[in-house]
């Protein structure tokens, strides 16, 4: 049975503190499927906590010591034990990475316990996965051993500290807070999703390897382009006669060029089609000299109702191409017209029905169906 102090933990992997090992390894490896940050960029900290409870959970010495000292204690002071690549080496069998397709996830300092990987989102424009672009960015970590005589005093000692010796600058931590600029390079042609890793770049702790800080690129709306791979789709508006006469006209593509896009006269544009325009897509990432291919979808606008005198409408028939004949009349044909129609709306035929199910008057006092026969 458990102690009161690690319940919480597994509560976070949604078991009863009297699972079984097989029980706890099976809670984990669902939960890491469905919050690694590989297939879940905004869940890292829910990843690290599951990850955290597991670890403990599963190492009789780091359970001992979250009992005693709780969560800060063992984050202090909790020494060995396998980190969380050894983990995913005991469930998956070559590590959670290796599972899914990736490298195995053992530390990369001969066993030497690794931290915690830090994942942000970096939000970039279509223009910037085009183009490619180089930016810095500022994050707050902590990073530097603390020299203060109090940490070092404690360096010597047990690796549980008390509050009151605890250095107030670094609060027993043992390395202190600093900003770390990092020089981000986004190539051209990367993706939303794609992930840019600084090995070794996240919070440092004594004794433990520092893990990666990993940004996770995150495309914004663009108001011209959407993208699909290497290929750029817009949808474009032009009148009947561009539609029936052809047309030029001026695009600014996401490096700045200026383009023209020219049809001829003769070839129709029918409402809603899409014509394309070869390697004006986006870069193809590593080799931006081959370029995907851009879709332009036509929304041709017709013109308002009495655009044209009834002579200058005659004239255009006499250009266009001939009509059908119209139908033959008889005194049994009945004749309708084509009326204007709002969605919003509704139809009459709806209004009329509901008029009919309305049994308000009803005297039975009963509604919607009106009187029924009763079955024997």
């Amino acid at each position: 049975m458990a102690n009161v102090a690690d319940t919480r933990l597994y509560d976070i992997l949604g078991v009863s503190p009297s699972a079984t090992e097989n029980e706890l390894k099976k809670a984990y490896r669902k939960l890491a499927k469905e919050y690694h940050p590989d297939k879940n960029p905004n869940a890292g900290d829910k990843f690290k906590e599951i990850s955290f409870a597991y670890d403990v959970l599963t190492n009789p010495e780091k359970k001992e010591l979250y009992d005693r000292y709780g969560e800060q204690g063992l984050r202090e002071g909790g020494g060995g034990g396998p980190g969380m690549d050894d983990i995913f080496s005991h469930i998956f069998g070559g590590g959670l990475f290796g599972f899914m397709g990736g490298q195995a996830g053992r530390s990369r300092n001969g066993g030497r316990r690794r931290g915690e990987d830090m994942v942000h989102p970096l939000k970039v424009s279509l223009d910037d996965l085009y183009n490619g672009k180089t930016t810095k960015l500022q994050l707050i970590g902590h990073h530097s051993p603390c020299l203060l005589f109090s940490c070092c005093r404690l360096l010597r000692c047990c690796e549980v500290i008390n509050e009151k010796d605890r250095c107030k600058k670094c609060e027993g931590k043992k390395v202190v807070k600093e900003v770390k600029i990092l020089e981000v390079h986004v190539d051209k042609g990367m993706r939303h999703g794609q992930k840019i890793t600084f090995g070794g770049e996240a919070d440092q702790a004594p004794g433990v390897e520092p893990g990666d800080i990993v940004l996770v690129l995150q495309e914004k709306d663009h108001e011209t382009f959407r993208r699909e791979g290497n290929d750029l789709y817009m949808t474009h508006k032009i009148g009947l006669v561009e539609a029936l006469c052809g047309f030029q006209f001026m695009l600014k593509h996401l490096d700045g060029r200026q383009i023209v896009v020219k049809y001829p006269a003769g070839k129709v544009i029918e409402p809603g089609s899409v014509r394309v325009v070869r390697g004006e897509g986006m870069p193809q990432y590593r080799n931006p000299f081959e370029k995907g291919d851009l879709f332009i979808k036509f929304d041709v606008q017709f013109p308002e109702n009495n655009w044209i005198s009834p002579e200058k409408l005659v004239e255009l028939e006499d250009m266009l191409p001939s009509r059908s004949e119209p139908p033959i009349i008889t005194g049994e044909t009945e004749e309708v017209d084509l009326q204007d129609y709002d969605a919003s709306q509704g139809s009459s035929s709806g209004s009329r029905r509901e008029a009919y199910n309305d049994s308000s008057d009803d005297e039975s006092g009963h509604h919607g169906q009106g009187v029924q026969c009763a079955h024997q």
